[in-house]
């Protein structure tokens, strides 16, 4: 799916990132699982109904499509329903075994009155919420580490106490107006890997101790790296790997966990797509090493 030439958000990159986990064998025998699209009453239960009937209908006013920064063609109302399908399947099949992955997702910028920043439908909310109502679970934590502010997904759950948000990012990048969630460390400008990783261990474990999740979700922006685009910080490719095995070998003792993907701009859509594929490599390592248990 194509979006006018020169637009900054990298749209190719989920496409790649699928063919890059095959060509690693990140990819199981039965292959990738296709999710259900996200169904309307789903979306409205976090998101305004009428902005979600404009986006099933592909008629979003001009003036909101700025905002959200993407043109709502019928393509990409079906690309974020099916994405949001994604979140909450992989979600579920974490709660079977104990551990699973989106191969898209994180779209922690769209609130309770719409899409911004890129992101039309919040798809963590979604699933949580969806999940909570139907008492699969009963507390979700939110580990967002994308560069920018988690605002939606803090404001979607600023009243519901069963998700608690933790949002990492830098201090000084989007949004400027900042969402209420649960935590949030603001980084300054070039925080690099040791920092960080410092950063992300003096809370995380207290965290799943006060929180007690039945399942995180986890949002593993590769936004934070030093060449990104719309990034401010410093982390090594590296440094990714080392932040996305510290919070699965934290985490997955305590709950299990469903990763996705989050934010990464960079005009070279296969580096971008091995670097979102650092998550799965993290996750692949974690299974092998029996970390995953199913939700008791």
């Amino acid at each position: 799916m194509a979006l006018p030439p020169g637009h900054r958000f990298p749209m190719l990159k989920y496409a790649r990132l699928a063919q890059v986990l095959e060509d690693e064998g990140l990819v199981g025998p039965e292959g990738l699982y296709t999710p259900e699209p996200a169904s309307f009453d789903m979306l409205a239960a976090v998101h305004d109904p009428g902005y979600v009937r404009q986006v099933l209908d592909a008629a979003v006013p001009p003036e909101v499509e700025r905002v959200i920064g993407l043109p709502v063609t019928r393509e990409v109302s079906d690309r974020v329903q099916a994405a949001v399908g994604g979140t909450l399947m992989a979600a579920r099949l974490a709660l079977r075994h104990g551990l699973a992955c989106n191969t898209a997702g994180g779209s922690h910028h769209a609130g309770p009155k719409g899409g911004a920043g890129f992101c039309v439908f919040n798809d963590i909310a979604v699933a949580g919420r969806a999940m909570i109502d139907a008492g699969e679970i009963r507390q979700a934590l939110v580990v967002d580490l994308d560069v920018h502010q988690g605002d939606g997904t803090a404001s979607i759950f600023e009243h519901e106490p069963r998700v608690f948000t933790f949002s990492m990012h830098g201090e000084k990048n989007y949004p400027v107006r900042r969402g209420p969630s649960d935590l949030d460390i603001d980084l300054p400008d070039g925080t690099g890997d040791d920092a960080y990783l410092a950063a992300l261990r003096s809370v995380l474990p207290g965290l799943l101790d006060r929180v007690e999740p039945d399942l995180v979700f986890y949002l593993a922006g590769v936004d934070p790296h030093g060449e990104d685009r719309l990034g401010r910080l410093g982390l090594s490719d590296e440094g990714l790997s080392a932040r996305d095995a510290y919070v699965l070998e934290t985490c997955l003792p305590a709950a299990p966990v469903v990763g996705v993907i989050g934010g990464g701009y960079d005009d070279d859509i296969d580096r971008l797509a091995r670097r979102h594929a650092i998550l799965h490599r993290a996750a692949a390592d974690a299974w092998r090493r029996g970390l995953a248990r199913p939700a008791v």
